[in-house]
């Protein structure tokens, strides 16, 4: 079942603000399952409880994922054969010149060539819009993304258009779908947000309409780019922080003690804890905003569809047993025996230890002055 759900989620076209097909897909894939209720914020942000059980939560886990990836959105036919689109997120310029898109006209695919670029910003190292040379007519609003395949399994990884972060967001479908299955008792919420790839507006949005209960503590799943001291296939991350902020320690130290547990009783599951500095993530914006948050993620191939050794464009892809192991992450945070406390009950109870030992020490011993 993970296979066939993550496969669907990465098939899915979607681009910053124009993420209706994934929504859909969550839709439809709630409302097959019982324990699930799911509603959407103003702005369009997906909030899916699950809850089994008569256990209260009082501080229950709110899981998070971005549902875009950088893409195009059509604007217009400007001409035969002939098409103004807007980019949306992060790629470098160089990139875009007579590379080959797709856009998804009522769920089939309309291929297309890049044919020039308008620059944007004051140094113009971002592109603003394209026109693409196209075989029809594509309509106002269709996504457009890099044309490659749809996704594909090659040992222990999976390529795909974009795994940021629709990996992420697969993997608490898959949690979900775990959860209801097993039916043992479990609460939390799992949110879906839109327009990540241009600075968080959908986490942000969530944050000032309160669509995440205060009573939450936040994970924000992401994929992060490789980093020579986070290797993909050593297991999904426990992020400390990123490279603007470091995260909340108490909720940290909770996901990591519950890995730990995980790590004890199930041997195939492993993890890594590390300062993933590569970018900006949603938990910086949670954190700021005040929740106390955290991050996973899983490292990430070709970040941005952007093969840096080969300099072209190329699939996103991960590895498969960093994805199975951060949804059993997902579904031990959910049924989470410990409750969140907003505090570090391991390192209490080690300053504790170190305190009753030695304190006397410190009382009768003396130090010769300076």
């Amino acid at each position: 079942m993970n296979r066939r759900i993550l496969n669907d989620m990465l098939s899915i076209p979607t681009a910053p603000f124009a993420e209706h097909r994934a929504i859909d897909y969550i839709e439809r894939f709630c409302g097959k399952r019982k324990h699930l209720k799911l509603t959407r914020d103003r702005v369009g942000n997906v909030l899916v409880r699950v809850r089994i059980g008569k256990r209260v939560v009082k501080r229950p886990a709110c899981i998070t994922a971005h549902l875009d990836h950088p893409g195009f959105v059509a604007d217009r036919m400007t001409a035969k054969n002939t098409l103004r689109a807007f980019w949306r997120g992060g790629v470098p310029l160089q990139y875009f010149l007579r590379s080959k898109v797709r856009f998804d006209v009522d769920g089939e695919w309309v291929h297309g060539v890049i044919q020039s670029i308008t620059p944007r910003g004051k140094r113009q190292q971002r592109v603003d819009t394209v026109i693409v040379e196209v075989p029809r007519d594509v309509p106002s609003g269709a996504v457009g993304m890099w044309d490659f395949p749809d996704p594909i399994v090659r040992g222990t990884r999976i390529y795909a258009r974009g795994c940021d972060d629709l990996a992420g967001a697969g993997a608490m479908l898959c949690a979900i779908d775990e959860l209801v299955r097993s039916g043992k008792s479990c609460d939390a919420y799992l949110l879906f947000t839109r327009a990540e790839e241009v600075g968080f507006i959908g986490a942000i949005a969530a944050c000032r309409l309160k669509t995440i209960p205060a009573k939450c503590f936040v994970v924000a799943m992401e994929t992060s780019s490789e980093r020579p001291f986070a290797k993909m296939g050593d297991g999904p991350i426990l992020r400390v922080g990123d490279k603007a902020s470091t995260f909340t320690h108490a909720a940290t130290a909770h996901c990591h003690r519950i890995a730990r547990e995980l790590a004890r009783d199930d041997k195939r599951f492993k993890y890594q804890r590390k300062l993933m500095d590569g970018g900006t993530c949603e938990s910086s914006a949670y954190c700021t905003l005040g929740y106390e948050a955290t991050g996973l993620c899983v490292a990430l191939g070709n970040y941005h569809n952007v093969d840096a050794k080969r300099r072209k464009l190329a699939p996103e892809y991960i590895d498969l047993d960093d994805f199975d192991n951060v949804v059993k992450w997902f579904v031990e945070l959910a049924r989470a025996p410990h409750p969140y406390t907003g505090r570090d009950e391991t390192l209490d109870e080690q300053i504790s230890g170190l305190e009753r030992k030695y304190r006397p020490l410190l009382r009768h011993s003396t130090v010769r002055p300076c």
